[in-house]
């Protein structure tokens, strides 16, 4: 079985696969605090709580823009399943030419979010990312990797507002009952879901116009069900698209080492 690892900001992402399925999904918060030994022991017995075998485990690959925890997930993984980990990073195979001015400039997460893309459009396409950031990423017809927009996240927008406005306080990110608020609690869920579906409607279309041909519209991340229902360009969810492309690359890797 493969152990994917996703590490962001604000959490850590394991997906579980046997072959091409993934088989489980947990996440648990992006501490930094946590020593590799305190990693390895949750992470065990996370998967025995899923009745997996740790034993089952015969490889691992990572994704991570959080770098302090780059090395202490490696670690874990070292002394958890006794196999080095495979890191995302530059000298790994990853069938995506990368167009960027400097392409080390790149978060992991969005290459793998551009693998996994196109693997399954096969054409050009966009793949928008609701983490910690909301990013958008284009992806050629002939599978370039040619930038994109990094915004505010969803979460992230509503503490800044919180933060800055005396009297408003936190609400939970929830779809309120109508674009109108007639509260201000309804107000402040009406301007983070139904203004992020319009950010990302209008950015996606900017995008189109500029790159000057039709793109699959690919939404993954935490929050990219709840704005997705709102949106008028979003074709498709998968809140599992970068473990997928995890695996993806693996594949690639592990071809290319054999």
């Amino acid at each position: 079985m493969l152990l994917a690892i996703d590490i962001g900001n604000t959490n850590v992402v394991f997906g579980v696969f046997a072959g091409e399925a993934l088989e489980h999904t947990f996440r648990v918060s992006a501490s930094r605090e946590r020593t590799a030994d305190e990693y390895t022991v949750l992470l065990r017995e996370l998967l025995r709580a899923r009745s997996i075998d740790p034993a089952a485990i015969s490889a691992t690959i990572i994704a991570s823009v959080v770098p302090p925890l780059t090395d202490v997930l490696g670690d874990a993984v070292r002394e958890g399943f006794a196999r080095a980990p495979v890191v995302v990073g530059p000298g790994l195979k990853t069938g995506i030419p990368v167009l960027y001015e400097n392409p080390r400039e790149v978060g992991a997460d969005r290459i793998v979010n551009a693998v996994a893309a196109y693997d399954r459009v096969r054409g050009a396409a966009i793949v928008v990312d609701f983490g910690t950031a909301t990013t958008f990423d284009c992806i050629s017809p002939r599978g370039e990797y040619l930038g994109g927009v990094i915004v505010p996240g969803v979460r992230v927008s509503l503490e800044g507002l919180v933060a800055s406005a005396a009297k408003l306080s936190g609400v939970e990110i929830a779809e309120p009952p109508r674009v109108l608020g007639r509260n201000t609690t309804h107000a402040i869920q009406s301007g983070i879901v139904h203004g992020h579906a319009a950010l990302v409607d209008g950015l996606v279309r900017k995008l189109v116009a500029e790159l000057g041909h039709p793109c699959a519209v690919l939404a993954t991340g935490g929050f990219a069900g709840l704005i997705a229902r709102h949106s008028e360009v979003i074709e498709s969810v998968d809140p599992h698209l970068t473990l997928i492309g995890l695996r993806i690359l693996h594949e690639r890797n592990a071809e290319r080492r054999s």
